[in-house]
């Protein structure tokens, strides 16, 4: 998830290029044929996809997280876009819903998946057709990718020596009595939290707190409130990598990205280097976070899926790429299967001379779940 951002924090502390050059060498790459070109010097967007891929896992990783012959296929378990302007030294993080309801693009044609479905389901095919349906959908032009697994997570976390989060409660992950993600913290207070316990809490979606001994509280936002403290762990990272540093620490990071990593055949060594000169001082409290409006709702095709709400999506996606997006060519859906209507109109994009807050707000005011009091914070 925070891959790029520790990347640049923890290699524009060490100039050891030469060294950053061979170790990325090595990082397996996938063509994207849907993949936008970038001009010299413009802003672009990077799609992040936390995979929950089961291929590969053996031992201690397959009683954890399951293996491929029980859990078949892979789904985009985190689906975020960072948008990079490199002129400006910004960075915002948007995420989707991984339950949006859309009409896929890029499948193949014996795919057997319903094109009306939840937007997790496209990254089945590969980023490929994620990618694509992020374009045709929200209109928002993608131009590298970066693929996490459930280990890259817990190896990444690990890289940086673990990380400090302040719970206000002691909390848990409980599925009417299964603790699916693993997620135990139990008691309050400033924890520090090794690559395991950060990918249970970054996994939860069905996250409890105990705001008395034996009497817990449901958050019941699902995956809304799931994006809420990942975004609290992204930032997290980002500024242990900060305040860790040693060549260890870069040494330890490299190596988990060649096991745990796959990019894009356009992702250079070169590139990233460039933009260690904007990057190198980046810290999580400078990246800005937004998440897609929705709103819960039950398709009979889809089940319980995540609506996408307009004109609030539309102006969050405005000021999220400081522009307006491009044409939308397959308009998210409604529950019933009909296309969410899309207004013409758009916010004004945002001035470059706006200092940058912690997070982007649509102009229509939404409520998004999962905020609240019982959510970790840094410490």
């Amino acid at each position: 998830m925070a891959i790029v951002l520790v990347a640049l924090t923890l290699i524009g502390a060490g100039s050891v290029y030469g060294y950053l050059r061979f170790r990325l060498g090595q990082i397996p790459t996938v063509k994207c044929k849907t993949c936008a070109a970038v001009p010299s010097g413009a802003p672009y967007n990077v799609l992040i996809v936390g995979s929950d891929t089961r291929v590969g896992n053996t031992g201690g990783a397959a009683k954890a997280f399951g293996s491929a012959a029980l859990v078949g296929g892979q789904r985009s378990d985190t689906i975020k876009i960072l948008h990079v302007d490199p002129a400006s030294g910004t960075a915002r993080l948007l995420s989707i819903p991984r339950d949006t309801y859309v009409r896929l693009s890029g499948l193949p044609n014996d795919s057997g998946l319903s094109t009306d479905n939840k937007i997790n389901a496209a990254f089945n095919f590969g980023p490929n057709a994620l990618i694509a349906t992020i374009q045709n959908t929200f209109g928002i032009e993608i131009s590298h990718f970066v693929i996490i697994d459930f280990t890259g997570v817990v190896d990444l976390v690990n890289s940086v020596g673990g990380i400090n989060l302040n719970f206000p409660y002691p909390v848990r992950d409980n599925d009417n009595g299964n603790n699916n993600s693993g997620l135990n913290v139990p008691k309050a207070g400033c924890q520090t939290l090794n690559g395991n316990m950060a990918l249970a809490l970054a996994r939860s979606r069905f996250y409890e707190y105990e705001v008395r001994p034996g009497y817990w509280l449901f958050d019941g936002s699902g995956d809304l409130g799931r994006i809420q403290r990942q975004n609290v762990i992204i930032k997290a990272v980002i500024d242990k990598a900060h305040s860790t540093y040693n060549p260890l620490t870069l040494n330890a990071f490299l190596g988990s990205v060649v096991h745990d990593v796959t990019v894009d055949q356009n992702t250079s060594g070169s590139d990233l280097l460039d933009l260690v000169q904007k990057y190198h001082a980046f810290s999580g409290s400078s990246l800005e976070t937004a998440t897609l409006p929705t709103v819960g709702a039950y398709s009979s095709i889809g089940g319980d899926v995540q609506v996408v709400q307009e004109p609030a999506a539309e102006q969050m996606i405005t000021q999220f790429l400081g522009a307006p997006p491009a044409a939308i060519v397959t308009s998210p859906l409604t529950q019933y299967g009909s296309s969410v209507t899309v207004p013409s109109t758009t916010v004004p994009p945002l001035s470059t001379t706006t200092s940058p807050s912690r997070s982007i707000s649509p102009t229509t005011t939404t409520t998004v779940p999962g905020t609240g009091p019982f959510n970790p914070s840094a410490c």
